[in-house]
């Protein structure tokens, strides 16, 4: 998704430039770690969330007398013991389960462990490999002899990346000073649980800084979308990015939210106020179309009908087509932008999306939902760069009246 925008941008800035673009290789992370694990050791098939699922839900069924769900199962052996890949249960039974508030004495993480064994054994007959476990392998070989396959890292979207991938990342770069440079937006954080990079080597504690200039969105949006986030936002290790300095170096007229009564006015007013934006020179490819989630997009189709403008539903290539409107659900936003944004679909229960609400298997995760949700609405409206409307049927979503706050 945002590799293959970064790879596209990256060409025409080196494109005069043949010889220093050939030494740059721009890849997803789960991408380059399945090439460095098949070149350096061998062939892996990786397990899927059913896999991982169904040997969870065996192994709850084979271990009597708990009272703990397949939920809470399934988010603390991805959050816990696959994150950190816990392969003992004297590391278990001594992890800090940081984020997870369901306090587990002894005797309960003795029964979790027991089940949790059987899954890392149910794996290991199958011959399957989490992603959590590729990229811990590869840290482990790279933490030996052998030589880095680059001489520098650059990673984009830091916030989102996991354990293993720090560790894997950290091994890349432990031979060479400033091997490794991050890049990222605390505020975007959509896909992974906080935790402690100064934990796992990498302290980045005085040798970062915040970037108070944005280019990209116009004042009033920024201003706007802020306000899903507050002011300040901290990491695990006590790093904080103060956003209430932060100024665009233009300005644009202020967003339109607008909560009408059912889908069908919703897709007449996105659709007109499409074609006004179109009739005053915003260009097709210039418009973006976000929703929560698959589900949602029948309706952003039905917006830009309206329009009458033709339009391309990105995939995972989140490729742009001239001449067309992109529409898109908010997690393939990522290092998009357009110069007019609808976000549609903002109503209560779809976001925050009511069906993760009530899979929560841990108090801190209907936090962790919260947080998550919120940064994937920031992500979405910051994605316009002039033009900003935000639509929902009633009842709309708790996130607009922060977004309306003074």
């Amino acid at each position: 998704m945002l590799a293959h925008a970064l790879r596209t941008k990256l060409k025409r800035l080196v494109g005069s430039e043949p010889r220093l673009a050939e030494r740059i290789d721009v890849h997803s992370l789960n991408a380059i770690g399945l090439r460095l694990y098949k070149s350096h050791c061998g062939p892996v098939t990786l397990a899927s969330r059913e896999a991982v699922r169904a040997l969870l839900g065996d192994a709850s069924k084979a271990v009597d007398g708990h009272k703990f769900s397949l939920q809470f199962l399934l988010t603390e052996w991805d959050q816990v013991v696959d994150a950190w890949q816990l392969a003992t249960w004297e590391s278990y039974r001594d992890v800090s389960r940081l984020g997870r508030k369901t306090r587990l004495p002894e005797a309960q993480r003795a029964v979790l462990w027991s089940m949790f064994e059987r899954v890392r054994s149910g794996l290991k007959e199958q011959q399957l490999v989490t992603h959590a476990g590729l990229f811990t392998t590869l840290a482990a070989a790279f933490s030996g002899d052998k030589k880095s396959p680059f001489d520098f890292v650059v990673v984009d979207e830091a916030q989102d990346i996991s354990v293993a991938h720090l560790r894997f990342l950290a091994a890349l770069g432990t031979r060479r000073p400033d091997a490794l440079f991050f890049a990222g937006d605390l505020g975007q954080r959509i896909f992974q649980q906080p935790f402690s990079w100064k934990a796992l080597g990498v302290d980045i504690r005085g040798r970062s800084r915040t970037l108070r200039v944005n280019y990209r969105t116009s004042h009033q949006i920024r201003a706007q979308a802020d306000r899903l986030l507050g002011p300040v936002v901290v990491d695990v290790d006590g790093n904080s990015e103060d956003r209430s300095d932060t100024v665009s170096v233009f300005n644009g007229p202020p967003p339109t939210i607008r909560v009408l009564k059912t889908e069908d006015e919703e897709a007449s007013t996105v659709g007109k106020w499409i074609a006004e934006q179109a009739k005053a020179g915003v260009l097709p490819h210039e418009f973006g179309v976000f929703v929560r989630s698959a589900e949602q997009l029948d309706r952003a189709r039905a917006a830009v009908n309206e329009s009458g403008l033709p339009f391309k539903v990105l995939d995972d290539q989140v490729e742009t087509t001239s001449g067309h409107v992109s529409i898109s659900t908010m997690h393939l936003a990522k290092g998009l932008e357009f110069r007019a944004v609808a976000v549609m679909a903002c109503d209560d229960e779809v976001i925050p999306l009511q069906e993760r609400i009530e899979t929560v298997g841990d108090d801190a995760d209907l936090q962790e939902v919260y947080d998550t949700e919120r940064h994937l609405l920031y992500v979405a409206c910051t994605r316009a760069r002039d033009h900003l409307l935000v639509t929902s049927v009633e009842p709309a979503s708790e996130f607009l009246d922060d977004m309306r706050r003074v």
